[in-house]
């Protein structure tokens, strides 16, 4: 008998913890959660939620915002997306609860319109959702230096792109508003190929922001790194470098367009001459004594002998000559 008492000792307090334990289960109510439509109401919020009237109370006065190709056919209209703003409150996701709008008989300052709030509020609607990717860099970016705002550049119900809802019809256009040098420099003879469609602004820039430089640039740290990612071919380390080329690009070309050789930003050899003005050759071409025999003249100028000009892996080559 003692032995079946010392048994059953331990299991007693086992069994009362799990007793209480399922009692106090028992007694705490149900989390209900916010009172936030799911994917299939979204078209129309519900009445418990406090100052939201519901996308269909929105449409009896803009119905035609809601049917436009550039919002209906959109994502930000897709209400089986939960991060939609139709899979939330609608309208109402990105322009406030309506409550006091419709009661005030359609009252523009009782509503959030994107077009007259302040850049840091427009992004902080937008943001709201697109905080993933390319606008998670937008907070401090030049752009956002400058007072722009999503809606200078897109727009949800008037959007005119086939892609990105730009308020023009592509990335060139848009860029174009501010950056009027950059367009007209895409018009002379040696430019990037944008004008001809194979790519645009935004093949480089990353519109939005960066982390990593000042240039918004997409790739890299640098404007050389930038560069590098499609010209494979002029990326180092080589054993000698030209110092032009290891700090930036820029230095040389202009890569929005030039009307001289290889994009340059001067002609050849002026180019050369605006750092080498000290050298064994003569500092100068309009030097009488040697001008008929000067080479730099003909042709390339200095690059019909140093052609190695982004580098060179020759041991005798830090004059990189060819």
């Amino acid at each position: 008998m003692g032995r079946f008492k010392r048994n059953l000792g331990p299991a007693v307090p086992i069994a009362g913890a799990l007793a209480m334990w399922i009692v106090a289960v028992a007694t705490v109510p149900a989390e209900t959660g916010p009172a936030v439509p799911g994917p299939q109401s979204g078209a129309s919020a519900p009445a418990q939620a406090s100052g939201y009237v519901g996308a269909d109370t929105c449409m009896t006065c803009h119905e035609d915002q809601a049917t436009k190709a550039s919002y209906a056919d959109s994502p930000h209209a897709r209400a089986a997306d939960p991060r939609s703003p139709a899979a939330a409150y609608g309208c109402e996701s990105c322009h406030g609860p309506g409550e006091a709008h419709v009661e005030g008989g359609g009252d523009k300052t009782q509503i959030k319109n994107p077009n007259t709030l302040r850049s840091s509020d427009v992004a902080e609607i937008c943001l709201t959702c697109h905080n993933r990717g390319e606008p998670a860099a937008w907070d401090g970016s030049q752009h956002d230096g400058k007072n722009l705002s999503c809606v200078t550049c897109h727009s949800v119900h008037e959007a005119k792109s086939e892609a990105s809802h730009l308020k023009k019809t592509g990335v060139l256009e848009t860029c174009g508003q501010c950056h009027r040098d950059k367009l007209m420099k895409l018009d002379k003879s040696g430019h990037m190929p944008v004008r001809e469609g194979k790519m645009d602004c935004a093949s480089c820039h990353n519109p939005h922001g960066s982390r990593n430089n000042v240039r918004l640039l997409r790739e890299g740290n640098s404007v050389g790194e930038a560069c590098t990612s499609c010209h494979t071919e002029k990326r180092g380390p080589f054993l000698w470098e030209h110092a032009p080329v290891r700090e930036n690009c820029a230095t040389c070309h202009d890569p929005h367009g030039s009307s001289n050789d290889r994009m340059l930003v001067a002609k050849l050899p002026f180019l050369c001459q605006r750092c080498h003005v000290h050298t064994r050759h003569p500092s100068t071409i309009y030097d009488n004594a040697v001008i008929n025999t000067n080479t730099r003249i003909f042709n390339r100028g200095c690059v019909n002998c140093h052609q190695n000009l982004h580098g060179s892996n020759s041991p005798s080559g830090h004059t990189f000559l060819r």
